[in-house]
């Protein structure tokens, strides 16, 4: 039964994220902003969307271990097995920006989270935990997305208006009306609310029968879930041809994970952390995040080859995760 919450809640999760980003990668295209920021913005935000859903529900429920593993998880996840799996189908192109801005603000926003567990680190708070993500942390980075956005929606939409003019070109609006774009972001909103319950509700359960933590089952499980709406759209990018979508999608996505969902629950509520995410797991996201900038600078593609090299690390770090439990 449990198993069957998981899947439903994945599938729902899925197709809500599909629908979300449909409607809002439509809607942005009536402002004129550009693929990679589409990608950095609007698409990185909407697929993102169900980890801010499972961690908030997690927290509320009382299960932090999911809430934080599961953002630990998927931005691993989005980096070794989502760009490793989509290089391998299809060699991936990397735009200027997505290095000289995007790789850096992903890179130095999780040092500056990591930062905050170690300032807040309390070996006296117990029951597992030795740390913790307060309110004032998540206002800082709140506030430091919205900035991050601001600045790309505006300089994107600078460029674009000056590139029109330049041309004497007349900008293209989306044919399909406003509402529908509505329609489909507010049903993939609720489906996304509907699948995170799901989830979380199978994912205590499983961790109870087999008696092992919530916090691996959210690291591999859940992680994997959450990042499937990054991995479709990934693909499809790169198979389309959009590669700046498909690593603007990743990074933002990071980004958005690092900041708006441990922000926004944190705000909410204070997140624990525990040993296991101070001390081995963050390390692992700065890790993989360090790796793929050469990869991203040397040939400006990530190849075929070093998606291999990125899908074997998330094993690797799957099987030392599993291996721990």
């Amino acid at each position: 039964m449990n198993l069957i919450l998981i899947i439903v809640g994945i599938v729902v999760l899925v197709l809500g994220g599909e629908l979300l980003v449909r409607g809002a990668v439509t809607i942005a295209q009536r402002f004129h902003i550009s693929t990679l920021v589409v990608g950095m913005t609007i698409v990185a935000f909407g697929t993102s969307a169900p980890e801010l859903l499972v961690s908030l529900e997690a927290m509320f429920e009382g299960h932090p271990g999911i809430a934080i593993g599961n953002v630990v998880g998927s931005n691993i996840a989005n980096i070794a097995l989502v760009l490793g799996v989509t290089a391998i189908i299809f060699p991936i192109a990397v735009s200027r920006n997505s290095y000289r801005i995007d790789w850096p603000v992903m890179m130095i926003t999780t040092l500056m989270v990591y930062a905050f567990m170690w300032v807040n680190f309390d070996p006296a708070m117990g029951g597992g935990y030795i740390s913790k993500i307060t309110w004032v942390n998540g206002i800082i980075m709140v506030s430091v997305l919205v900035g991050f956005s601001y600045f790309l929606i505006w300089k994107s939409r600078r460029v674009t208006k000056a590139t029109h003019k330049e041309n004497d070109e007349i900008p293209e609006t989306p044919k399909s009306p406003l509402v529908k774009d509505l329609f489909f972001v507010i049903l993939g909103s609720v489906g996304l609310s509907g699948g995170a319950h799901l989830l979380v509700e199978g994912t205590v359960g499983l961790a109870t029968v087999l008696g092992i933590s919530d916090y691996i089952i959210s690291v591999t499980v859940v992680a994997f879930g959450t990042s499937l709406p990054e991995l479709m759209t990934s693909v499809m990018a790169a198979i389309k041809r959009h590669s700046d979508l498909s690593v603007g999608n990743l990074l933002g996505s990071n980004i958005f994970n690092i900041l708006g969902i441990l922000g926004v629950t944190s705000i909410f509520k204070t997140v624990p952390i525990s040993e296991l995410v101070l001390e081995i797991d963050m390390l692992w996201v700065i890790g993989i995040s360090a790796i793929v900038f050469p990869m991203m600078v040397t040939r400006k593609k990530v190849s075929k080859m070093e998606g291999v090299v990125l899908l074997a690390l998330y094993v690797i770090y799957l099987y030392f995760t599993i291996l721990k439990s």
